[in-house]
């Protein structure tokens, strides 16, 4: 039956590539498997001729979690909602599921996830693998919903995980980058459908840093966007309501696809073609700042369209040193004068008991950066990943970053523990690539 699933999968050598473009390999062979028992018989021809395995979601990591000359695997047939607990709340869904198709078959029973980021491509699996997060200081990132998963290991076992059932795997196994073996399904909590109110507006850069903490306690979801060499800031309140549906169709026009696209796009190929614009590029965008409201169920409010390809770094700092570091990080920038126009966004997490997560026993900041695909990153991301290292910042592991054992394993708790179980799960390496060991430092 193997030699039948590979014939199944197209030709040897497949060249994959991320969303951006900034990470490619050539796999021998790409596996597209229907069934764990399917991946099961992939696992064990891997070990049989020695290759090694990583698992792709929808590729929206900037950092080469993914890249190999050996095996991958696709989980897009194994997508779909498995099973709904309207009793408990629970939802029970195939790791390939994409998240805006998690959103719309919940939405059918009446349900919905608890909060999400501003993308909604992305598949389960590979969302909360790499600690995935939206806004608010109420809420962890998507993985701290998960209550059960299934994996299959590197012997080939399948093993099922909660609080109560192979306890280490699950703390450890919720934000794993996929080394510790392939999740198939996991189950996780939901609400019922609920509407938010969502407000766009402008403010000042230091009036909202004095009145942060009062935005994060009276704003469900909470996070503002700085252009750089401005003063001014975006500002994104959403809130939980009851009001009828109002679909302000100019504004997300305005804002989805107008703003974060169309000019973003047109800034993008006016700023890398004529290099000294970049200051009044920002300096505009910050004067366009859409303003109003739109009041839709929480789906059609988190997912933002992206069509603008760009590169990424994201750290989470403790929150009570963001104000610090978010100042130290406007004055670098403007005295550095890094070629750079897209805005940062800046987001608010509660802490969570996730071994790896970005978030593990510190309610958290986010910094986000980025620069359009066609721009050199450095020195603007080493200089502002150094400025995070100093703040006891950590890598979201979906992003690009330069850190290696060396010094990630003193900034996690759980580091040796997690190094452990990983060894003890996948003693051959078998889902682990060169970054991955630089990372682990194996």
């Amino acid at each position: 039956m193997i030699n039948g699933l590979i014939k199944s999968v197209g030709k040897k050598g497949t060249k994959w590539s991320n969303w951006a473009g900034n990470v490619e390999c050539v796999a021998e062979q790409v596996f597209y498997p229907r069934t764990e028992a399917e991946i099961v018989e992939i696992i064990q021809l891997a070990t049989g001729e020695k290759k090694r395995i990583r698992v792709v979601g929808e590729g929206h990591s900037f950092s080469p979690l993914i890249a190999t000359d050996y095996f991958i695997i696709s989980l897009k047939y194994m997508a779909g909602i498995i099973h709904i607990d309207q009793e408990n709340l629970l939802a029970t869904a195939w790791a390939g599921t994409s998240i805006n198709k998690a959103n719309t078959a919940l939405f059918k029973s009446g349900l919905a996830m608890i909060n999400l980021g501003d993308i909604d491509v992305q598949s389960l699996g590979g969302a909360t693998a790499t600690g995935t997060h939206g806004t608010g200081t109420s809420f962890g990132n998507v993985s701290t919903e998960i209550t059960a998963f299934t994996i299959i290991t590197a012997s080939g076992e399948i093993l099922n995980c909660s609080k109560d059932e192979n306890t280490d795997l699950f703390m450890a196994g919720r934000v794993s980058l996929g080394t510790f073996g392939i999740i198939t399904k996991m189950t996780f909590n939901v609400v019922k459908a609920y509407k938010l109110e969502y407000t766009s507006s402008s403010n000042d850069f230091y009036k909202t840093l004095d009145t942060l903490e009062e935005s994060n306690e009276k704003n469900r979801n909470f996070e503002f966007y700085y252009f750089p060499y401005s003063d001014k800031l975006q500002i994104k309140e959403t809130n939980i309501t009851d009001k009828p549906v109002k679909h302000n169709k100019m504004l997300a026009y305005i804002n989805d696809v107008f703003l974060e696209n169309t000019v973003m796009s047109m800034v993008s190929k006016i700023g890398i073609t004529f290099p000294s614009t970049a200051k009044t590029l920002s300096r505009w965008m910050a004067k366009a700042v859409p303003k109003g409201t739109t009041i839709d169920y929480s789906h059609e409010i988190y997912a933002t369209v992206r069509n603008v390809y760009f590169k990424e770094m994201e750290y989470n700092i403790p929150i009570e040193h963001f104000k610090a570091c978010i100042q130290e990080f406007k004055d670098l920038l403007e005295k550095n004068e890094y070629f750079v126009f897209f805005p940062v966004e800046c987001r608010f997490v509660k802490g969570d008991d996730i071994w790896l997560s970005p978030a593990y026993g510190r309610d958290s900041a986010y910094i986000a950066i980025h620069v359009f695909k066609e721009q050199a990153h450095d020195p603007y991301f080493k200089d502002m990943e150094a400025l995070f290292m100093r703040y006891n910042g950590r890598p979201h592991w979906g992003k690009m970053h330069t850190r290696t054992a060396e010094t990630l394993s003193t900034t996690y708790e759980k580091w040796d523990d997690f190094l452990a179980l990983r060894a003890k799960m996948d003693p051959d390496k078998l889902f682990l690539n060169p970054h991955l060991e630089a990372v682990f430092g194996v």
